[in-house]
C-alpha cells in the first residue's frame, strides 16, 4: 500500500472546518456570562434566532449534534419504547448506542434507497397498540440531508405525510436537521417550513456553516426547559461558552448562501466520476455536498481507493467495502476541487491494480 503524501485536498467531512479570522474577531468580542444559570447572552441570542428561523419557541446550544439528537430523543421516548428510524440514520449508526445506554430506548429500523424517505416506511413500521407483547413507538427520526445517503434532500411531501400520520398515531417527530442548510439552499423550502413539520429539531454549526463546535436543539419552550436539566447531567452545562455561541452567529449570517458554491463543485465530481466510470455514480442523485462513489465498479475495494487517493494527496473515507464518500465545505476551492478530480479520474479509469 503506498504512503500517503501530505493532504492537498482534505475531502473526508465537512466537521473539518476552521474559524475564518472574521468569526474569530466575533468569538473574540462576544459578551459573556454563566450558561448554566442561563445568563450568558450571546448563547441566549443563538438559541433565540434559531428557534425563530425554525418556527419553534426555544433553543438549547449543545457541544455536539450527538448530544443535541439524544435530548431531542430522551424528551420523547420513555424507557422501554421504541424509535424508528432508516437502517442508515445518524442517530443509529454513528452516535455509538447512545439511545440505549443513556435512556432505555431500543429501535428498528426500515431500509431506504440512499436514505431517501417514503412516508409509507416509517408509518407502517410503528407499533402503537403493543400491549403487553410488542415495544411501543414513541418516536420517528428523519434526517435531512440524509449523510451515509449521500447528501440526500427530503422531499417536503413525504416529511408532511409523515407528520400527519404520526399525529394521528400520537407518535412524535424528531429531525436530525445537521445539514438542513443544505436541503434549504438545495431546494429554497423555507426553514420554518422544514422545522414546524416536527416536535423538535437538531442543527449542527460545526459543519457547512464553518463554526468550531456547537448544535442548536429547539422545540417548545417546556420541553428546552427540560432538556437543559438533562443536558447538565450528561456534563453538556458549559460556562462562559457566547465565545462559541458567538461563531454560530456569524456563521448564520454569512454562511448560509455559499453552500450553493460546495453543492456546485460536489456535482462537478460526481460528473466527471461518471464520466470515467460510469457505474460508480448518478451524478442526478447528487444534490448537496456529499459524493459516495461506488468504486467496486472500477474493481477498487473502499479502503484501497481510499489509500490510492491518499497516496495522491487526496483524503477521502470509506463509508463500506465498496463506498467511498467525498465531502465538500467552505476550505475547498474550486481549484482543490479540479485537483482531486484529476486524481478521482484517473483512479476510476485504471481500476485497482491488484
Amino acid at each position: 500500500m503506498p504512503p500517503a503524501a501530505p493532504i492537498v485536498v482534505d475531502l473526508l467531512s465537512d466537521t473539518l472546518t476552521t474559524p475564518s479570522d472574521a468569526m474569530r474577531e466575533a468569538m473574540a468580542h462576544a459578551p459573556v456570562g454563566d450558561d448554566v444559570f442561563g445568563e450568558d447572552p450571546t448563547v441566549r441570542e443563538l438559541e433565540q434566532r434559531v428557534a425563530a428561523l425554525l418556527g419553534h419557541e426555544d433553543g438549547l446550544f449543545t457541544p455536539s449534534g450527538s448530544m443535541a439528537n439524544q435530548l431531542g430523543i430522551w424528551l420523547h421516548v420513555q424507557p422501554g419504547q421504541e424509535l424508528v428510524a432508516d437502517s442508515l440514520a445518524h442517530v443509529l449508526r454513528a452516535e455509538l448506542g447512545a439511545a440505549a445506554t443513556f435512556s432505555g430506548v431500543t429501535s428498528r429500523t426500515w431500509i431506504s434507497e440512499r436514505g431517501l424517505l417514503r412516508a409509507q416506511d416509517p408509518l407502517s413500521l410503528m407499533i402503537t397498540d403493543g400491549g403487553a407483547y410488542q415495544v411501543n413507538t414513541a418516536l420517528v427520526v428523519l434526517e435531512n440531508t440524509h449523510n451515509f445517503g449521500g447528501g440526500t434532500v427530503q422531499p417536503i411531501e413525504e416529511i408532511r405525510a409523515v407528520r400527519e400520520g404520526t399525529l394521528e398515531q400520537g407518535v412524535a417527530l424528531h429531525l436530525d436537521g445537521a445539514r438542513l442548510w443544505n436541503a434549504h439552499v438545495a431546494t429554497g423550502v423555507p426553514f420554518t417550513a422544514y422545522g414546524t413539520e416536527f416536535d423538535t429539531v437538531s442543527v449542527c454549526l460545526s459543519k457547512g456553516l464553518g463554526a468550531p463546535v456547537g448544535s442548536v436543539l429547539v422545540g417548545s419552550a417546556d420541553r428546552m426547559a427540560r432538556a437543559r436539566i438533562q443536558r447538565k447531567r450528561l456534563g453538556g452545562g458549559m460556562r462562559q461558552v457566547g465565545i462559541l455561541a458567538a461563531a454560530g452567529l456569524f456563521a448564520l449570517d454569512h454562511n448560509i448562501d455559499r453552500l450553493a458554491d460546495d453543492h456546485a463543485r460536489a456535482r462537478r465530481m460526481a460528473d466527471a466520476a461518471h464520466a470515467a466510470a460510469p457505474a460508480s455514480i448518478d451524478p442526478a442523485t447528487v444534490q448537496t455536498n456529499i459524493v459516495i462513489l461506488d468504486v467496486a465498479a472500477a474493481g477498487w475495494s473502499a479502503g484501497d481507493f481510499t489509500a490510492a487517493a491518499g497516496a495522491h494527496g487526496i483524503r477521502t473515507y470509506a463509508v463500506s467495502r465498496r463506498l467511498v464518500r467525498m465531502v465538500w465545505h467552505l476550505d475547498v476551492s474550486d481549484a482543490a476541487t479540479d485537483t482531486a478530480i484529476e486524481v478521482v479520474r484517473a483512479l476510476l479509469r485504471e481500476g485497482s491494480p491488484r
